[in-house]
C-alpha cells in the first residue's frame, strides 16, 4: 500500500497526464545540478513543467489514465516535461537545451493525446508554437482576399481613368 505522500504524487502525476497537451518523458542522466536548474528555469519561463518522478509512481499514474504505451519507456532516470497550453513547447525547450548540453534525451511523448516514440519527437520539436501557427493560418487566409481586393481596386481605377479620359475627350470636342 503506497504511503500518503506517494499517493499524492500519483494523483498529481495522473492529473498532469489527463490535462497536459504535451507530455514528454526524458532521460536526464548526465545532467549536473547546475544544468538541471538551468533547464527547469527555461521550462518555467515558458509555462512548462519539468518534474523528476519515480518510475513506479509514474507507471501507476500512467495505468490510471490509460497510457499503457508509456510504461515501457519509464526505465532508468526519468523526468516528465509537460505543458497545458502548447503541446510542442516542452519538446522545443528540451531539444534546444540538449544541443549544448547533449542531455536530456526524450524517450517518448504524448502529443495532444496521441502516443509517439522517440523518432517522432524531433518532428514535434520543429513545430512552431500555436500562436505562430494561428498567425500563419490567418495570413494565408487573408492573402487571397488581399489579392482579390487589389485586383478589384485596379479594375475600378482603370474604369475611372477610362471614364475620365472619355469625359476629357468629350470636353475637348465641344
Amino acid at each position: 500500500m503506497p504511503t500518503p505522500e506517494k499517493e499524492a504524487v500519483i494523483k498529481e502525476v495522473s492529473e498532469v497526464f489527463k490535462k497536459a497537451e504535451g507530455i514528454f518523458i526524458t532521460d536526464y542522466k548526465g545532467l549536473n545540478v547546475t544544468q538541471m536548474t538551468e533547464l527547469r528555469n527555461k521550462c518555467r519561463e515558458s509555462a512548462v513543467g519539468y518534474r523528476v518522478v519515480k518510475n513506479t509512481l509514474a507507471k501507476i499514474a500512467a495505468r490510471e489514465v490509460g497510457y499503457n504505451e508509456m510504461i515501457d519507456y519509464l526505465q532508468g532516470p526519468s523526468a516528465i516535461a509537460f505543458s497545458y497550453e502548447d503541446a510542442s513547447t516542452p519538446a522545443r525547450i528540451i531539444s534546444e537545451f540538449a544541443k549544448k548540453a547533449e542531455k536530456p534525451t526524450i524517450k517518448m511523448s504524448i502529443f495532444e493525446g496521441q502516443f509517439y516514440g522517440p523518432t517522432k519527437v524531433k518532428q514535434i520539436a520543429n513545430l512552431p508554437s500555436k500562436d505562430v501557427m494561428y498567425t500563419q493560418l490567418v495570413r494565408n487566409m487573408n492573402s487571397p482576399v488581399q489579392g482579390l481586393v487589389g485586383n478589384l481596386n485596379g479594375l475600378l481605377s482603370k474604369l475611372v481613368r477610362t471614364l475620365f479620359a472619355v469625359k476629357e475627350k468629350k470636353n475637348n470636342l465641344n
